[in-house]
């Protein structure tokens, strides 16, 4: 059976914006009607440094303090060379125990000055199905959420559904490999309301295919 983690905020890992618990709940609803085995953890660092056993890992938390993070960076290490599927949700894309090799895995950084997010809304989310197995049968839809733009992203992503602010198009979904394993990223997911769209729902359900090899 794949099993699966989800890095949830709480405690130190917490934020005033984000309801990790419910979001983190309704992704743990996806995986399991996949059939992953799900566990759900809001013990990051001690959760990252030992992901012996864990097929997925779904990053949907705040980054938390930056101490005591050694034991963590190698256990992260460990699992990508060994090809854990990463799926890096909202907040969690630019976010995982402000570890500087986080950037590298998701491809995603934010930028202070720069980077923003328009209040939270509906909005329209634009797909490439051409591009990939991930969104081959997800065509646009709207969805109620909080769209980050400006991000700084890596060259080799491949992008999957982006949204448009101010007459350009940012990336909100994207797919890329590093090191032995695959990754997603989604800037979805602010609120439990995202995980209402049925669309939302297939393109997490098939990233997390994809990221264990069953897609």
């Amino acid at each position: 059976m794949t099993r699966s983690l989800i890095l949830s905020g709480g405690g130190a890992y917490a934020d005033p914006w984000h309801p990790f618990a419910a979001t983190s709940q309704r992704l743990a609803g996806i995986l399991t009607a996949l059939g992953h085995d799900v566990d759900v953890s809001e013990s990051v660092a001690e959760s990252v440094a030992d992901l012996r056993g864990y097929d997925l890992v779904a990053v949907n938390a705040a980054a938390g303090p930056d101490t005591g993070t050694s034991a963590a960076r190698a256990g992260l290490a460990a699992a990508l060379d060994r090809g854990i599927g990463v799926l890096a949700i909202h907040v969690g894309a630019c976010a995982l125990l402000r570890l500087p090799m986080w950037e590298s895995v998701t491809g995603a950084a934010w930028v202070s000055g720069w980077s923003m997010h328009p209040k939270a809304g509906s909005c329209r989310v634009i797909t490439y199905p051409e591009r990939h197995l991930i969104c081959a049968s997800v065509h646009d839809f709207d969805v109620f959420d909080e769209r980050y733009s400006w991000l700084r992203i890596a060259s080799d992503v491949i992008p999957l559904a982006a949204h448009e602010h101010a007459g350009e198009l940012h990336p909100l979904l994207w797919a890329r490999a590093h090191r032995a394993s695959r990754v997603v990223t989604d800037l979805l997911g602010h609120d439990a309301r995202s995980y209402d769209s049925p669309a939302h729902r297939e393109l997490v359900a098939r990233a997390a295919r994809w990221l264990t090899r069953e897609l």
